[in-house]
């Protein structure tokens, strides 16, 4: 045959980039197969070698994707022309390892004796110095043929090979061998002694064998994986496979013995068995082994959920239950009588898991459509948990430090709070916590250790001794920081030398990234004088080795251009020559320069050179520029660059780029070359797009915290560019209390070991850290298959990096520290980190095993080190810089509220001085001891300065024209009402006179109201003036607020107005200064739905079947992974005058938007609200359509009355509109669209509850904003008759109430109802529940009221109800008397759904749509549902005899609908598609004269032609032309 490309021969083989790139240009020769067809023999020529590992995979590829049907084995055979630069020594340095992979697979023993081998070359003379062990000599001359193949038949290079025998030394192998076993017996022996002392087994029975492997039997989900136990071998045979029937020892199945029999209703003896009557005898299969309705099986796992599904019918409940195997889950599904239910679900763990064992029948369910186990024969017995667990059993354990968590950013996937007790539970002295780049999870973790340090305390205590915090397990703190070395100046050796020099702008070639390993095979250069180029130089440089075939695809240059050139040794002296006394400038000039200085050191040629780096200066004159490659300067340049990466070529254009850069400079102020470096020094935007490198930084001591916080503020706040970085200049500022680690192969010294730095670098770098990092080969084995690492071939190239690391730390005496670069928990959990990876597109890999290991684990990785280094390396430097940081608290202790001097004078005084407006000189008794009693906690406990800021906060919004509505139980609170905050009165009802301050709190008629809104009375009149009383008061205890002792702490929200909240924002640092406060941060993980669909597109883009069940259990090991930061809505977190933020919490912008000026808390706001004060200034819809009706009916809503008789028929019928049901679409009442009340959930409500007084509405809202208080709770009570709306359990202050009453102490009250209204309770976490529950009994608490508790999982407080529902009424009010204004501000403000083509085409129109919704209402979008919203009030607006205009280019408002001669223009924003921007430009193109054409109307109101065109489909345009039309008239 012709020869063929490989690619050509083989079309459909699919290939990675890279095997396809080995593979480019290689020819195929022939193609053979043995007589048998058992071997296809391919054979390939090649002018470059192909490392055997890419021929190796090419055949398994071939074979799997061509062949993978057959037995036939695939062989290729190479033979390559190589050039004259593949000297024997050239080829035997570049072909050792594939020489070696090669003998790997062929004999072990081959292998071994040459990779001992000492190679010494004299010419083509190879000798091979073995050592002289019997079985070496006796394979000598096998060994000496298979070279001789290699180097003379296969590769063309005549080489004679000698082999000479050495005395063999003794094995250090087996020094090491005999170390750890010394080591062993000291460990066993040490914990015997142990358990002597303390009476227990050193290892518990079941951890036996985890002391002996330490990995875990738990392991999910990779495919094809087996079950943990052994199985005995299948005895059934076809025949029976046919029948459906397995025998034998294995887990046996038979559809044919399958029970029909009613044998779940009996109950067995044995206590295992929770379901079903008779003993599992069968072995387990693995669940990952049922793959079809096979009948009946036996399984073994842990259930990990339990759900019910009630049957009421049938009086049985449907048992749903998840297990899993850790292979895979399956759903097992059974009914269960109602009366035994409870019994059975008790046997269930939820919180840790059940351990069963299951028989039954395998079934598709018909709802879910997945494999399902049930049947009537169904059996679960409870079992002991069978997985084993790794547990370090080290006498001496390691610390690890450098780990991450969930919260690093999409990396990691393990929880802070499982690591640290994991690390704990091992008995280890600290662990850090080192996150990239953020700290989040140390405010996490840091109760998790408080309750770890409490128990060691009590310990402690009991044992009689002194707790010391020092020597009890830390939490370092720390973070994975990316370093920027900012300390490389643009220009080296600038001294005192002005701008205008002598240039000479050069770039090289070279083999590799090494100055020390590799060679320049070019060099081209040019000479610029006064701005102008001058000369050139140019030449190829022979590097006496071949040249790397990526190198030649990179360069074009080849091993045949560079033959005949001179070597370095002639080139470097003429070029050092031509470059005499000029600036050398060069792009990226640190690596063409490394060379330059190595060549010169070499040969002792001393120069001092004076150095540019263009990049350098193309960071600071193009800061907006993602890259700063010569490539792309050339771009933005405008340089032409035809032959990128030939030395000549990118020399000539590096010259022209500095020329125009040149006069940039020189605009710059820049006079001098150093005046360069300052311009450098200065610009932040240049910094933070240097390249970065791992580092890790640890917290020391409390100064040290503080640094490090410093340290992630400035670097997220100043130096934030895609990731936050730190610069080093920025690092020594910030340096005293940190210590310094060399991280990972990120890491600075890492890096420069890979880029064959010279040793005096390496040392150089390594002094600028406190300890030095070596991590387990795993963690770098990718680097083995990448491109990018060629010097990295083998694991014993990544031993000798950690070795070379080992010595720099010897030499340089810094402690050598092993590592585990933690992304995970335990090996298992990399399945996690694989999804969440793949989730962001990430190239698959293989994982690295970057998970938490034991003592023994690491030793046994770093023997390779000798058994003394490795136990220094792993034990003693991890404790010795443990030892070194101090136990401290990420978060700080104390309370530090912002003072307002004399706030608690001022609130007094404005406390007193309303009082007295409203009930006059001399106070109510039952006034002035409220208001003392508050007063007095509220200043007792620091907290007026609150109220102080929340008064100044509302009095500015409404001065400004926006009310604010009180949110929580702020409204319990009689102080706030009287300082303005609130507008509940939270007093007892009572009546008032304005004129002559007559009051009524305590007349029969008035305690009539008890518990009731004051509101509700009848109206009455002054008996002292004759003028209209005031009825106020909501009856709502202070003690909701503040507690009983009225310490506890404050949460005052506020709801302003959606328009006003910036102002308000704006407005606190007017109160406390700026730079004082900042927003609450929030941090957003992935959640459950996101998981989920994480792991299904994984598995299902791989072509792999998973049941829906075993998606949901790797999802939970995917959910909480930190995604981004954020802000709280309204939240505002203020700094005391005189504080340092970062001594709190560290701060970024959100979401790292380096755009906005909005500057966050990095920690989650929750993590530090016991530091500092949280306002919460919310933005909301109600204040602003207040605002709204205000503005078009000149109503003062304060003024409106709450016991209007119209307005509370809205929430009974709809007569106060004038139309009946039928006209609205068979809706019966008339609250459509008032806030609270609007949405069909609160409507059903209004009618099961039939309210007839403000106090219904206040109990209906707290029942509406509650969880589970009226669906399946309040409801059913109702319903049942058991409870009315007046009794039934609506707000949280309805149970301390009530308790009281029936005699239950107050603190005990109060405990009771802040446990039902936080969900305690209904959770089953109220430890107290049992003793409440019985005292409730005692006190004559019916059996409905307790039960109804136990059900609630949230709830409402009355004053937060209270507020809304005054809000309500409002808008209620406007739109029984003021229905115009009442349409135009809810469709300005609140129809979020509103659509111009469907609502104002005519009542036709609107009836057609609510009929197609109506007709698939369950099946609606989000848009559909908002716009049926809209819809019925649109409906109802006509049917009240109003309509819309059509839009008025020319008048119509961007946003806002307008009234116009008695009906309602709609905004420009109510077309679809047009956006608010466009609708603004719009209205203001209209301002500025009519539009000529509709592409004049596209141009200046910025919309689109789809929109304009659409508009004019709506008659909405007249006679507007498409286009602008011109005659020869126009111009006479």
């Amino acid at each position: 045959m012709e020869p063929k490309d490989f690619l050509e021969a083989f079309p459909t083989l699919q290939l990675k980039n890279e095997l396809k790139n080995e593979l480019s240009g290689i020819k195929v020769t022939h193609i053979t197969t043995t007589k048998h067809k058992d071997i296809l023999r391919i054979y390939i020529a090649a002018d470059r070698l192909i490392a055997k590992k890419h021929i190796i995979a090419v055949e398994e590829l071939i074979k799997n994707q061509l062949f993978d049907q057959t037995n036939i084995m695939i062989r290729i055979y190479e033979r390559y022309s190589l050039s004259e630069q593949y000297t024997s020594q050239n080829l035997y340095k570049e072909y050792r390892d594939s020489i070696l992979l090669e003998l790997r697979k062929y004999s072990p023993v081959l292998f071994s004796m040459l990779k001992k081998a000492d190679a010494d070359f004299t010419g083509n003379h190879l000798l091979l110095k073995v050592e002289d062990i019997h079985v070496y000599r006796d394979r000598a001359d096998e060994l000496m043929d298979i070279l001789n193949k290699i180097f003379r038949e296969r590769c063309g290079v005549d080489t004679d090979i000698e082999i000479e025998f050495k005395p063999a030394g003794e094995s250090a192998t087996k020094k090491d061998d005999e170390m750890k076993l010394k080591r062993q017996i000291e460990e066993i022996a040490s914990r015997l002694d142990t358990a002597h002392e303390t009476g227990q087994d050193a290892i518990p029975e079941k951890e036996e064998a985890a002391a002996k492997t330490p990995e875990t039997s738990a392991k999910p989900v990779k495919e094809n994986e087996k079950p943990v136990e052994k199985k005995a071998p299948q005895a059934a045979g076809n025949d029976q496979q046919k029948k459906n029937t397995w025998n034998g020892n294995k887990g046996s199945y038979s559809k044919k013995n399958g029970s029909r029999r009613d044998s779940y209703q009996k109950r067995s003896d044995d206590p295992s068995i929770i379901l079903g009557y008779h003993d599992i005898e069968d072995e387990p299969i693995a669940i990952s082994e049922i793959m079809g309705e096979i009948g009946n099986v036996v399984i073994r796992g842990k259930v990990i959920s339990v759900d019910t599904k009630p049957i009421a019918k049938l009086e049985k409940t449907i048992l749903i239950l998840a297990v899993t195997d850790f292979t895979d889950t399956i759903m097992v599904k059974q009914f269960v009588e109602d009366e035994r239910i409870g019994e059975v679900l008790k046997r269930f763990d939820t919180k840790k898991g059940t351990f069963v064992k299951i028989k039954g029948d395998v079934s598709v369910d018909r709802f879910d459509h997945e494999l399902t186990i049930g049947g009537r024969g169904l059996v679960i017995k409870e079992i002991d948990d069978f997985t084993t667990k790794r547990m370090d059993y080290s006498a001496n354990k390691r610390v690890e430090l450098h780990c991450h968590t969930k919260m690093s950013d999409m990396d990691g996937v393990s929880d802070v709070i499982d690591i640290v007790k994991c690390a704990y539970k091992w008995g280890h002295p600290a662990i850090a916590i080192t996150d990239h780049g953020v700290v989040h999870a140390l405010a996490d973790v840091f109760h998790t250790w408080c309750d770890l340090w409490d128990a060691e305390k009590k310990r402690c205590k009991e044992a009689g001794i002194a707790a010391d915090r020092q020597n009890f397990f830390k939490i370092i703190l720390g973070v994975e920081g990316y370093l920027v070395d900012d300390s490389k100046r643009i220009v080296e050796n600038g001294g005192d030398m002005s701008i205008d020099q002598d240039y000479v702008v050069f770039d090289i070639e070279t083999t590799g990234f090494s100055p020390v390993k590799n060679n320049i095979i070019e060099i081209g250069a040019v000479k610029v004088q006064h701005g102008k180029i001058t000369d050139h130089f140019s030449t190829f440089v022979n590097p006496r080795e071949p040249i790397p075939y990526r190198i030649t695809q990179l360069t074009s240059i080849t091993d045949h251009d560079v033959m005949d050139a001179p070597t370095i040794e002639t080139v470097l002296p003429e070029f050092l020559e031509f470059s005499k006394d000029c600036v050398m400038v060069a792009h990226n000039a640190s690596f063409d320069m490394s060379f330059i200085r190595e060549n010169a050191a070499r040969q002792h040629l001393e120069r001092e050179f004076t150095v540019v780096d263009t990049v350098g200066i193309a960071r600071i004159l193009l800061p907006n520029q993602a890259k700063h490659t010569l490539d792309a300067c050339a771009k933005t340049m405008g340089v032409s660059l035809e032959n990128h990466h030939r030395a000549v070529d990118d020399a000539e254009a590096t010259a022209q780029i500095f020329e125009k850069f040149l006069p940039m400079l020189m605009e710059k102020n820049v006079e001098k070359l150093e005046d360069i470096n300052r311009l450098a020094e200065d610009n932040k935007d240049a910094i933070k797009k240097l390249p970065y490198y791992h580092i890790i930084i640890l917290a020391k001591n409390e100064v040290g915290r503080i640094n490090l916080y410093k340290l992630i503020s400035e670097s997220h706040i100043d130096y934030f560019y895609k990731k936050p970085r730190i610069p080093r200049s920025l690092l020594q500022k910030y340096r005293e209390g940190l210590i310094l680690g060399s991280a990972c192969e990120a890491g600075e010294l890492f890096r420069a070991m890979l880029d064959g730095k010279s040793d005096a670098e390496l040392y150089k770098i390594a002094g600028f850290y406190d300890y030095l990092e070596i991590q387990p080969i795993g963690n770098n084995r990718f680097m083995i298959d990448s491109p990018r690492h060629e010097d990295v071939q083998s694991e014993e190239d990544l031993k000798d990096l950690n070795r070379k690391i080992v010595e720099i730390g010897d030499a340089l005496h810094k402690p050598v520290c092993a590592t585990c670069d933690v992304h995970f928990l335990n090996p298992e959990d990399e399945i996690y980190r694989r999804i969440i990876q793949a989730g962001q597109g990430f190239k698959e890999e293989e994982q690295a095993p970057l998970f938490l290991r034991t003592t023994e684990e690491m030793l046994a990785e770093f023997q390779y080190l000798g058994s003394d280094k490795a136990r220094e390396v792993v034990i003693t430097n991890t404790n010795l810089i443990a030892d070194c940081i101090e136990s401290i608290d990420p978060v700080r202790p104390d309370k530090s509220p912002p003072i307002i001097p004399h706030s608690d004078e001022i609130l007094t005084t404005i406390c007193h001085n309303r009082a007295h407006e409203i009930y006059g000189e001399v106070l109510p008794e039952i006034v002035e001891k409220r208001m003392e009693k508050e007063l007095n906690a509220i200043i007792k406990n620091g907290f007026a300065v609150m109220y102080i800021i929340a008064q100044k906060l509302v009095w500015k919004s409404v001065e400004d024209g926006y009310l604010v509505g009180s949110r929580g139980s702020v409204g319990s609170s009689f102080v706030a009402y009287l300082s303005g905050i609130t507008e509940v009165n939270s007093l007892s009802p009572h009546y008032y006179c304005k004129k002559c301050h007559y009051y009524d709190f305590t007349s029969d008629e008035v305690r009539a109201y008890s518990g009731k809104s004051g509101c509700d009375m009848p109206d009455k009149v002054c008996p002292q003036c004759g003028e209209m009383l005031v009825k106020d008061g909501f009856d709502i205890p202070f003690e909701t607020f503040l507690g009983f002792k009225g310490d506890k702490e404050p949460d005052i929200d506020l709801n302003f107005s959606n328009e006003y909240q910036s102002k308000a924002h704006k407005y606190t640092e007017v109160i406390f200064g700026y730079g004082q406060t900042y927003r609450a941060g929030t941090i957003g993980s992935v959640a459950d739905k996101t998981a989920y669909g994480f792991v299904r597109k994984y598995f299902e883009e791989r072509g792999i079947s998973k049941r829906g069940c075993e998606i949901d259990r790797i999802a939970v090991g995917c959910t909480g992974v930190k995604r981004s930061t954020g802000q709280h809505p309204g939240g505002i977190v203020v700094l005391p005058v005189g504080e340092e933020i970062n001594s709190f919490t560290p701060v970024q912008h959100p979401a790292n938007d380096m755009t906005t000026d909005i500057v966050t808390t990095h920690f989650d706001y929750h993590k530090i609200d016991h530091n500092l004060l949280k306002l919460d200034i919310l933005g909301h819809l109600d204040p602003t359509m207040i605002r709204m009706l205000q503005d078009l009916t000149g109503v003062d809503p304060v003024t409106i009355p709450l016991d209007d008789k119209d307005v509370m028929s809205l929430f009974q019928n709809t007569n106060a509109l004038k139309i009946t049901p039928d006209d609205i679409g068979g809706i019966l009442l008339g609250s459509l669209g008032i806030p609270e009340f609007g949405t069909e959930f609160a409507m059903q409500m209004l009618l099961d509850t039939k309210p007839t007084s403000f106090t219904d509405l206040e109990r209906i809202a707290g029942l509406a904003h509650g969880t589970d208080v009226w669906l399946n709770n309040a409801q059913t009570l109702i319903q049942d008759g058991k409870a009315t709306i007046s009794t039934a359990i609506c707000t949280r202050d309805d149970i301390m109430i009530y308790l009281i009453d029936k005699g239950l102490d107050e603190s005990t009250s109060f405990k009771i109802m802040e446990a039902v209204r936080k969900g305690t309770v209904a959770k089953g976490k109220c430890g107290n529940w049992a003793e409440w529950k019985q005292m409730m009994k005692d006190h004559g608490v019916p059996d409905w009221y307790i039960w109804s508790c136990e059900q609630i999982k949230y709830m409402f407080p009355k004053a937060h109800a209270a507020a809304y529902v005054m809000m309500a009424w409002r808008v209620a009010y406007f739109k029984v008397n003021y229905p115009l204004a009442y349409y135009a501000a809810f469709f300005s403000i609140r129809a979020s759904g509103f659509s111009y083509e469907i609502m104002c085409q005519g009542i036709g129109k609107i009836d057609a749509t609510l009929a197609d919704y109506n007709s698939r209402k369950d099946e609606l979008s989000k848009k559909e549902e908002d716009s049926l919203r809209d819809l019925r009030i649109v409906k109802e607006m006509y049917a009240r005899g109003y309509e819309f205009v059509p839009i008025d280019i020319y008048k119509a408002h961007s946003r806002l609908f307008q009234i116009v001669d008695g009906k309602i223009m709609p905004s420009f924003n109510s077309i679809d598609g047009m956006g608010d921007s466009a609708a603004e430009s719009l209205m203001e193109a209209a301002k500025n004269g009519p539009f000529l054409s509709r592409d004049d109307l596209c141009e200046r109101g910025k919309i689109s032609k789809t929109t304009a065109e659409k508009m004019a489909e709506m008659n909405l345009l007249g006679d507007i032309p498409i286009s602008n039309q011109f005659s020869l008239f126009d111009f006479m």
